[in-house]
């Protein structure tokens, strides 16, 4: 069996996103003919944790786990917001911030490049050259962000020559929060050299979105590749029993400049309008989610129908899918972000439930939901598109229709993905 050393930040007990991708390609790695080796920190800082996530590390797996020193924890603790409740979902934006705020900030920008994580990178390599000699690998693979990840790699590929594969879940300088980052000049041409050095130095370079993808392109002679993010068949071959509410639920992170107060107006107005829809209505939240958006339900007079389960491991989480009526998704109020695609797009189409988006009707996110005929995705004050859309799940619910999407989605499969991802790695090898 061939060896990936799998460089990762994020792995089990730790919990969000981040975790799921290469925790899903690993477990179906062994029967491709793949060990699976992670090198993962062993004090990590994390956001959630989320035990179930370990069910699917697969025996065959080999993790390391090394000490990791990182100043981040820190500067949140002497400058961040202190007490128990966060209400931002991401405190790098283009908002207000109070002076504590900016000075932390101008510090992770400019002290730690290209990440907090940075203090990491030398120690990880002189470790990883020296257990690879007694350990060989045959393949290489780093995923970010954080960034630093691709610098571990890369200093190991340099002293080895083992090939590797630069995984990019989400863009570099082109991320949408890179513009509000107080970097000088010095920092951001730093930043620039790095990835335009991975992406040159990495044997192949891989990317989750079509239109990241085309960037990272334009920056390199590199081959960039597409494998997308997927929906894992396992998680959703449960049988499952609605519980006869007309939920409306979003799971992950949802963020205050993804809030859409028009979503909010239409709910309420129908609310008041509908009694039978007023007795049906809850709206569902299970993840990290921004105190602002809880305030805007609060004041459109929803509150009563606000169900918050805060964070949930990922069975849970899959479960609210499978529940809903509506799956609501929201894309940030950025420009960059047109190109993103979350990683629950494909969860909520395994689900089969109607999507509805809020965010740039011309998304990367917006093609992939009609074009899996899962939903509609409308600008966040597109009040009379949300609207049909609500009023025509509302008739098919209330009159006992099917809400499931019948189409064929299984291109999106972890396990198909895998199966390509070791096309990949075996035509590098």
């Amino acid at each position: 069996m061939k060896r990936v050393l799998i460089i990762s930040y994020y792995w089990p007990p730790a919990g969000g996103s981040g975790v799921q991708r290469w925790v899903k390609f690993a477990k179906y790695f062994p029967a491709l003919g793949w060990q699976p080796v992670i090198y993962t920190p062993d004090n990590p800082e994390m956001i959630a944790k989320d035990d179930a996530l370990g069910a699917d590390v697969p025996p065959e797996a080999e993790v390391i786990r090394r000490k990791i020193v990182e100043p981040y924890g820190i500067y949140r603790s002497l400058f961040g917001r202190k007490g128990g409740g966060t209400s931002e979902v991401n405190p790098i934006h283009g908002g207000k911030k109070s002076l504590a705020a900016r000075l932390s900030l101008f510090v992770r920008a400019n002290a730690f490049i290209p990440d907090p994580r940075c203090l990491w990178i030398r120690p990880s390599v002189r470790f990883l050259k020296q257990y690879l000699q007694a350990h060989p690998v045959d393949a290489i693979v780093s995923t970010g962000p954080p960034q630093s990840m691709h610098l571990i790699a890369r200093g190991v590929a340099r002293a080895t020559g083992i090939p590797w594969v630069a995984d990019f879940r989400d863009a570099w300088t082109k991320m949408f929060y890179y513009k509000h980052l107080p970097l000088t000049r010095w920092a951001d041409a730093l930043h620039r050299r790095q990835e335009r050095s991975v992406l040159d130095e990495a044997t192949r370079v891989v990317s989750v979105s079509p239109r990241e993808q085309r960037d990272f392109q334009a920056m390199t002679r590199n081959t960039v590749f597409l494998l997308t993010n997927g929906y894992d068949p396992d998680d959703y071959a449960a049988t499952f029993t609605p519980d006869g509410c007309f939920n409306v639920t979003h799971t992950g992170l949802f963020a205050a400049d993804g809030n859409s107060e028009a979503l909010w107006r239409v709910l309420a107005a129908k609310k008041a309008a509908d009694p039978a829809f007023a007795q049906a209505l809850r709206i569902r939240f299970s993840g990290k989610t921004d105190a602002a958006v809880f305030a805007s339900i609060r004041a459109s007079g929803l509150g009563d129908c606000l169900v918050d389960n805060g964070y949930c491991s990922h069975p849970a989480a899959v479960a609210e899918q499978r529940g809903a009526s509506v799956l609501l998704i929201s894309l940030r109020r950025e420009p960059e972000y047109a190109s993103a695609l979350p990683g629950k797009v494909f969860e909520y189409l395994a689900s089969r439930r109607p999507v509805l988006g809020v965010g740039q009707p011309d998304s990367v996110m917006a093609e992939v939901v009609r074009g899996a005929g899962a939903g509609e995705v409308f600008d966040w004050e597109d009040e009379a598109g949300i609207r049909t859309f609500i009023d025509g799940v509302w008739e098919r619910f209330r009159n006992g229709c099917s809400l499931d999407n019948p189409q064929d989605i299984s291109r999106f499969s972890r396990k198909e993905l895998a199966r390509k991802y070791v096309e990949l790695l075996e035509g590098m090898v």
